[in-house]
């Protein structure tokens, strides 16, 4: 195992922490406003699909061995894709908004006559499960990097992202439930805690428990990647589609969030590959 990889994956790890225990306090310190709120989400959206078809897919395949390399591929992600939909309609946990403007742009009739509490247990275990999927693509994506013999700094930088852009709107969906359901501040204190350290605690188990997997961690690592694939592209979709299905305010705004998002994606998905490709030729020569 390369220091090197382990230090970056330790920096990233305390990046998101603090980016998640940042959006915990949103709620307290800052009004997002519904127009805020869907122009950060469109951006999010963009830039978590480009992660998912621009660095997840490509790499997964890249490490599935066998002539039916692409079929397993897109059975994987399909599976992430129904595990995250399955997910979303059970534990109802993707909504940014409370309050009452929330209200006035997202009815659930699902919760119409739920409890706060209810509610907020949905979200908790619904966002816990969506945020260890997250860590174990980071993990995974480190070790790609190790394996390729990527630059220590790019390994896993677009995921790093996609988790460091998302986390502050999965915390602040916490928090603010828990203030709608009236908890105190000691108890909205140690939630955001626990839920900031969940991410960075996965991701670096998950890159140190697939060093154990000896000859098969190149092939684990391909099918963990085209399956956190799926599941990004839900996460991605899950933000995008209701807005724009249901509203048709700030279209062009939005719109540019999106495209913003994806072009950002892509770059670096290019100074990635042409780093990787760069050594290779190096090696070669």
């Amino acid at each position: 195992m390369d220091s090197h990889f382990l230090i970056l994956l330790l920096g990233y790890a305390l990046a998101i922490l603090a980016a998640s225990l940042l959006g915990g306090y949103l709620p307290t310190i800052v009004t997002m406003t519904h127009t805020r709120i869907q122009m950060v989400m469109s951006f999010v959206a963009g830039f978590i699909l480009g992660v998912a078809l621009y660095h997840l897919l490509p790499h997964g395949l890249v490490m599935i061995p066998g002539p039916g390399a692409v079929e397993k591929a897109v059975g994987l992600m399909m599976f992430g894709i129904i595990l995250m939909v399955l997910l979303l309609r059970i534990f109802h946990f993707h909504q940014h908004e409370f309050g009452d403007e929330a209200g006035d742009f997202h009815h659930d009739h699902a919760h119409e006559h739920a409890s706060p509490e209810s509610r907020l247990i949905g979200v908790c275990l619904g966002l816990g499960l969506h945020t260890m999927t997250e860590g174990i693509a980071l993990g995974t994506s480190i070790r790609v990097g190790e394996i390729h013999g990527a630059e220590a700094g790019l390994a896993g930088l677009g995921v790093f992202l996609a988790i460091l852009l998302h986390k502050p709107l999965d915390a602040f969906s916490i928090i603010g439930l828990l203030q709608a359901a009236g908890h105190s501040l000691r108890t909205r204190i140690a939630v955001n805690i626990g839920f900031a350290m969940l991410c960075p605690v996965v991701a670096l188990l998950t890159f140190w428990g697939i060093g154990f997997l000896g000859h098969w961690e190149e092939e684990v690592v391909g099918y963990v990647l085209v399956l956190a694939a799926g599941a990004f592209l839900c996460i991605s979709l899950s933000d995008l589609l209701p807005e724009i299905h249901f509203h048709s305010h700030d279209r062009v705004k939005l719109t540019v969030c999106f495209l913003v998002g994806i072009v950002l994606a892509y770059g670096l998905y290019f100074i990635e590959s042409g780093a990787v490709h760069g050594l290779e030729t190096h090696e070669m020569h």
